[in-house]
């Protein structure tokens, strides 16, 4: 009850519909237990008494007017209004029970928005989208339906109640001795359906994951020839979530026959009760079978609100997990006194932070500081925590202890928007939208002119190959981007975060899934990017960190070196290694003697240009 409860929260701004849908449920039972309480004047005036005068086929005055006129068109009225209050409620509980279903959804949805990285890492992208779309619609089930059904056969059921009690309380009492029966089958359903549907909606989530893993990882999936495997894995989900739903069937179908069985057992009584009494005189045979219809019709809400208690049970079921999710605070979010941070002017400082993630101690006591315009490279073998350094900084993660200070202010003291705003990303996934070039590159501030668009993506070297497309910026490029190459992708990510222009800049392998020819022209682009801004720099390419002002070699979530590249390579320490490993040793020698050739080559000019002149 407190989840049906909270779930008709979400139904208090609709109240003026709900109360218009209500009035007209009232009168939809109203002209419904009115068809029961004609039926005895017609039984008794028309077919048993056998002493109404012949009516005139079209009557002129109102002494040709006959019970043989009135009953048919009072029957006509009758269903006339019946089905026009029907209408009425079926479409304003409709708008009611859409309403709340995608306001529900629209929370829901943003909600998870401000879930942090980890929350996102440890809950799969299927079980959160099953929430959103599976189980909700149950929920629409709940409430729109539910709603409808418990309203309107409630207000049925007091109309027809009332009838029977008027034409005879006494066979009313003995007929309603058998309903308190049919409580208890509703109850005990209910309770089975709640836990089946439980379980068809956790693995529904399993199947919707694995979905979404299969189709965007289907280029592995054929490259290992596992199309067998994943159909086998799809087909042992798909039959677990067969066996629940017939689970489900097989509870929805005996609870039918049983309520079948004590109706019957119901109208029988009844039968025998009221033909004894007509039989014997205390009663007329209009009087009994409007009784008769007043007791089947009853039959008929009382079977919808079975049903519909299984609907209930199932939205329920889905409620409960929905609301889980509701509930779930998001880790990192602003605290009540946070304010604005100002433009960064002088630096970021690491002090003394630690990080730990699931209980693994990531960063051990790491101090840091970067001064403006600084541009920072981290390199380290990977799992050093590389990445989880640069995660901190906009707060996708916050840090175990220690502090994160831009400009001597904590960022925890400032607004996640406002911190965030001054933080641009390249990451080595790419993300792009399945939208138009032109509103990947505005994504943040879709409000942005032609002109910063165009100025955007020369700097990112995109413009040449995005007005060579047949529609230009407003080309479609596909989930994830997929309609242009991963060099193309790149330099559409840059050209959004130089349109965004951020003064911290955060670079996490944005050259390492492209192709040399690509690279020079990202490289250009990143170097255009990085003009006047404090970067950070992942790379494991040595032409894209040897530049940096200072290079920081991370081992063991601890900076154990830290220097320009000339120095760090010449210490044959750490760094040197690294060089040696993950660069290349050919590569790492070039580079460090580039300095010493470019001298030489200078020497050798200046020596011939010498002999020349003499």
């Amino acid at each position: 009850m407190e989840t049906y409860k909270r779930l008709l929260q979400f139904v208090r701004p609709y109240w003026f519909r709900l109360f218009a849908a209500m009035i007209c449920m009232v009168f939809v039972s109203i002209f419904t237990s009115a068809v029961p309480f004609i039926v005895k004047p017609a039984l008794d005036e028309l077919f048993f008494k056998k002493n109404i005068p012949p009516p005139v086929l079209f009557p002129l005055t109102i002494d040709e007017v006959s019970m043989l006129h009135l009953i048919p068109l009072a029957i006509i009225l009758i269903f006339l209004f019946r089905g026009a209050f029907d209408y009425g409620q079926y479409y304003l509980m409709g708008y009611v029970g859409q309403k709340v279903v995608t306001d529900i959804r629209n929370r829901l949805y943003c909600h998870i928005q401000t879930f942090s990285l980890s929350y996102l890492t440890k809950t799969s992208t299927g079980v959160l989208t099953s929430r959103i779309t599976n189980d909700v619609n149950l929920m629409q089930g709940a409430v729109s339906n539910a709603v409808t059904s418990v309203m309107k056969d409630s207000f049925t059921l007091i109309g027809l109640t009332g009838v029977c009690f008027y034409r005879d309380w006494k066979l009313a009492c003995f007929a309603f001795l058998v309903f308190p029966f049919a409580v208890i089958p509703i109850v005990k359903f209910g309770r089975r359906l709640r836990k089946v549907s439980t379980r068809k909606q956790n693995i529904m989530g399993g199947l919707t994951s694995l979905l979404h893993e299969t189709i965007s990882g289907n280029r592995i999936v054929k490259a290992f020839g596992m199309e067998e495997y994943e159909n086998k894995r799809f087909h042992d989900e798909n039959e677990r979530l067969f066996r629940a739903i017939m689970k489900s069937y097989q509870i929805r179908a005996m609870s039918s026959p049983v309520m079948e069985l004590i109706g019957g057992l119901g109208a029988a009584l009844v039968i025998f009760y009221g033909g004894y009494a007509v039989m014997k005189g205390y009663s007329t045979p209009g009087n009994f079978f409007s009784f008769l219809t007043g007791i089947i019709m009853l039959y008929e809400p009382v079977k919808r609100l079975s049903r519909i208690n299984n609907i209930v049970q199932e939205g329920m079921a889905a409620a409960i997990r929905t609301f889980d999710v509701l509930d779930t605070e998001p880790e990192i979010r602003n605290k009540k006194d946070a304010k604005p941070l100002s433009p960064i002017s002088k630096g970021i400082e690491f002090k003394n932070v630690l990080f730990k993630y699931d209980d693994e101690l990531v960063l051990k006591n790491m101090n840091l500081k970067v001064n403006i315009g600084e541009a920072i490279a981290l390199v380290g073998m990977s799992g050093a925590g590389k990445t989880t350094i640069v995660n901190l900084i906009p707060r996708f993660y916050d840090i175990s202890d220690g502090a994160i200070l831009i400009d001597g202010t904590d960022i925890r003291d400032v607004t996640i928007e406002s911190l965030r705003s001054q933080i641009a990303i390249v990451s080595q996934q790419t993300i792009l939208f399945n939208d138009t070039i032109r509103n990947n590159i505005a994504y943040g501030d879709i409000d942005r002119s032609e002109e910063d668009l165009f100025r955007a993506s020369k700097a990112a070297n995109a413009y040449g190959f995005i007005m060579a497309m047949p529609q230009g910026f407003d080309t479609v490029i596909g989930e994830q981007g997929v309609k242009i190459s991963g060099g193309q992708r790149q330099r559409v990510s840059i050209a959004r975060a130089i349109l965004k222009n951020a003064p911290i800049l955060i670079l996490d392998e944005a050259t390492s899934s492209i192709d040399t020819e690509s690279e020079i022209e990202v490289q250009k682009a990143l170097e255009n990017l990085m003009k006047d801004r404090t970067t950070f720099i992942i790379a494991h390419r040595l032409s894209t960190v040897r530049n940096a002002d200072r290079i920081l070699v991370i081992e063991d979530g601890e900076i154990v070196e830290q220097g320009p590249h000339e120095e760090l390579f010449k210490k044959n320490g750490e760094y040197t290694r690294i060089c040696e490993l993950q660069f290349g040793d050919t590569e790492a020698i070039i580079q460090n003697n580039a300095s010493e050739s470019n001298s030489n080559n200078k020497l050798i000019e200046t020596v011939t240009k010498k002999l020349a002149t003499d």
